[in-house]
This record gives structure tokens, sequence and C-alpha cells, in this order.
């Protein structure tokens, strides 16, 4: 049984999956920057604002988690599973997770900044 609430829980997880996020991200500039597309100009800048939008939320929850005294350690990792320590507010709990979970995380998050974010800005403005 986990102490931590869910939501600060998700924000603890966001610090470990948006970083996984960016790296994929790097990966595939460099593949597109080697690559023999004839227009490369559109999917780098996709690449790249998509990139700064993950590293202001990125920002935003490392800012949230000094304000109330949250941490992830990266503990250990095998070809199944990845342990991360949560420190929250003075208890320590290990959260272990299938890296196949980790992997589909990171696409889902890769499909909301590439689609889905636009999507929620617009219901956003149109609620407004």
């Amino acid at each position: 049984m986990t102490r931590i609430p869910e939501e600060d829980r998700t924000i603890m997880e966001q610090s470990f999956y948006l970083p996984m996020v960016l790296t994929v991200l790097n990966r595939d500039l460099s593949v597109i920057n080697q690559s023999s597309f004839k227009l490369k100009q559109p999917y780098l800048d996709l690449i790249e604002e998509t990139m700064k939008a993950i590293q202001a939320d990125l920002k935003e929850v490392k800012i949230y988690m000094r304000k109330n005294q949250l941490q992830v350690q990266k503990m250990k990792r095998d070809e199944s599973f990845t342990m991360f320590l949560f420190l929250y507010k003075g208890y320590e709990e290990h959260h272990n997770y299938f890296n196949p979970r980790l992997r589909n995380k990171v696409e889902e998050l890769l499909e909301y900044y590439f689609f889905k974010r636009y999507a929620s800005e617009e219901q956003g403005k149109a609620e407004a």
C-alpha cells in the first residue's frame, strides 16, 4: 500500500517518463539529420517544438517536486523491470515498473505531445 497520493505519484512518474521521451526524440533528431529526406526541416521543427513543450512540462514537474519534498531515484534495472525509489515527505517507497510498460507509457506520451496536446489546447480555448 502506498502512502503517496495519486496526483503526487503521477507527477513523480513524470519526472522519469519525460526524460525518456526526450531521449527518444533526441535519437530521432539524429536519425533525421543523417537521413536522405528531401525536406528535413519540417520534421526537425516538429521534434524541436515538441521537445520544448516537454522541457517546459519537466521544469514544472521539478519545481512541484522541490516545493513538495518529492524525489525519485532509479535504483536498478534488469531485462524485465526497473526499480525506482520514491522519497515522499520523509517516506521511502520502492516501485517496480515492467520495462514494456515504461516503453508503452513513453509511446503514449509521444502521441500526446505530437497530436493530442493540440486538441486539448483547442478544447481549453473553446471552453474559455
